[in-house]
């Protein structure tokens, strides 16, 4: 007899089936996301009829003779109706062709032996020979110990597969859902391009009882959920499971549109004449209202998608950063944002980005690189984060390789100082083939105040610092260290941020043209001559 109901594993409440399958099998109480099969997924995640399914003929042996292997693979065959703990194939997406890959946690604990590796490497394969976006759905418990080291093996397989795909400038989307743990968190599921999750979901390399076990301490609340890797910088996004297919959608599409940037024809205003107070100047591009990084990007982009964490530590949120159409072409943007209040500027550290903020940054750029996306840099910050977290995570280091890597990124940078320009905290993401700044920002070595105190051991000094160390645009300009003044409305960018945006938008349109014209080793060596010939001196 068929079920009616079902009780949900999260809260205990019971629905009719038919409510759960209307709910993309998502409790309305708790928000759990049930377990759900190979084919129930694709149905769920691709348009219908479009999936076609290959290598399905390939089974599991039992190639060590393991005891009682043979036996646990009979049942696992009847309960799914598999042959194996993985389907592959290729599907649509909207109107998008992809391969996709979806482990059955109801086979074995969705373990990868010799059969999950090689179907998922025909897959990876397949893919790579036909020049199609990957997504592999994960729901495992790891290596399969019945295999052995065999199965240890493909680890290193699928790996080296996935490395063939990227080196080809192709996207993979890996979806990690409840659970992902063990030799398949360790392998394919952490070398996705964007890494997705469900909510809540287990993730991890060993499982919480071994953990605890090990060390003998009680692990924190919310361990290895989804919520834990996303705060520690492991993933990009958690995506509800009713949303997933249009967020994914979304992002085939930022990865499919090749747009020519259509040449300006209107010219930017510029600047009359700077403000005579320097102080003036600094009040303005401090001030509280000024327009932040997320506030422009959402006025001037389109299609915005926001991607989170370094993959190592923690997602800095003094940065932000994702992917973006910019009349309509695809572009990586970045920004150092600050809050409105006490409340936001604390989450946001004040604007003064981690070491695993830069780390997060150059990761973006690099995905940027790998796709041909321009980067458009957005800067207000009034320095590098200084604290002793900062510092035992290497603070300068990680500063010292964003400079490194962006004098080589093989596309046209812009970065634009939006409000402060705080010393090596500012240039971190500022590297670029044009330095643009907003008519009242600021850029500078170190704060007046504190130049003031160490030069003069008087804080009061800090105007005549400030107009000393030349930190207006006009002054920098005048010096040749930046390329243009973006004009503001005359109260300054807070008055009008629809204007202040247009004003920069027009700005980024006009120099991108100019810099998509350039072949990669025309911008690096643009790249490099701006750098090269500051030189003040005399011999």
């Amino acid at each position: 007899m068929r079920k009616l109901f079902m009780k949900c594993p999260g809260c205990g409440t019971t629905h009719f089936i038919n409510f759960y399958a209307r709910k993309h099998y998502v409790c309305p109480d708790c928000n759990y996301h049930l377990t759900l099969s190979p084919i129930e997924r694709i149905r769920l995640l691709t348009k219908p009829g479009s999936f076609k399914e290959f290598n399905k003929d390939i089974h599991t042996i039992d190639p060590l003779v393991f005891p009682n292997y043979d036996n646990k693979l009979k049942v696992a065959h009847k309960k799914t109706h598999n042959r194996s703990a993985v389907k592959t194939g290729t599907a649509k997406i909207g109107k998008y062709n992809v391969v996709i890959s979806v482990l059955d946690a109801d086979f074995m604990m969705g373990s990868m032996g010799a059969v999950v590796g090689e179907k998922l490497t025909r897959a990876i394969e397949y893919a790579t020979e036909h020049e199609l976006p990957l997504i592999i759905v994960t729901a495992s418990g790891g290596a399969r110990m019945q295999e052995g080291v065999i199965s240890l093996f493909q680890m290193a397989k699928t790996s080296a597969a996935l490395k063939r795909h990227s080196n080809k400038g192709l996207l993979y989307i890996s979806i990690l859902t409840h659970p992902t743990t063990g030799g398949v968190s360790a392998s394919f599921a952490f070398l996705g391009d964007i890494i997705v999750a469900e909510p809540n979901a287990l993730i991890g390399f060993a499982g919480p009882r071994v953990i605890q076990q090990t060390i003998g301490e009680k692990l924190p609340e919310g361990f290895q959920r989804s919520e834990f890797l996303l705060e520690h910088g492991m993933l990009d996004l958690i995506i509800n499971r009713a949303k997933r297919t249009s967020v994914i959608e979304n992002i085939l599409k930022i990865h499919n549109i090749s747009v020519q940037l259509k040449p300006k024809t209107k010219q930017l205003r510029k600047p009359s004449t700077a403000r005579q107070d320097i102080m003036e100047i600094l009040a303005l591009a401090r001030h509280k209202n000024r327009p932040t990084s997320l506030e422009l990007i959402q006025t001037i982009f389109t299609d915005f998608i926001e991607f989170h964490g370094d993959r190592a530590y923690a997602d800095d949120k003094a940065v932000v950063g994702g992917i973006a159409l910019f009349k309509g072409m695809p572009v990586t943007v970045i920004g150092l944002q600050k809050g409105k209040n006490t409340k936001e500027n604390i989450y946001r550290h004040f604007g003064m980005a981690h070491p695993e903020g830069y780390r997060k940054a150059l990761r973006l750029m690099r995905q940027a690189e790998k796709f041909n996306r321009p980067i458009i840099n957005l800067i207000d910050t009034p320095g590098a984060y200084p604290g002793v977290g900062a510092e035992e995570r290497g603070q300068a280091e990680a500063i010292a390789v964003n400079l490194l890597e962006m004098s080589d990124l093989k596309v046209p940078i812009i970065s634009i100082i939006t409000g402060e320009g705080g010393s090596g905290g500012a240039l971190g993401l500022s590297v670029a083939n044009k330095v643009l700044m907003l008519e009242n920002s600021t850029y500078s070595v170190i704060s007046p105040e504190g130049c003031a105190s160490i030069l003069w051991k008087d804080a009061k000094q800090s105007p005549t610092a400030a107009k000393a160390l030349k930190i207006s645009a006009f002054d920098l300009l005048k010096l040749g260290l930046i390329d243009e003044i973006i004009p503001e409305p005359e109260e300054g960018a807070h008055a009008d941020l629809k204007l202040t945006a247009r004003n920069i938008s027009e700005s980024i349109h006009t120099h991108l043209y100019q810099l998509l014209t350039m072949n990669a080793n025309e911008l690096l060596q643009q790249r490099y001559d701006k750098f090269r010939n500051v030189a003040f001196y005399g011999e």
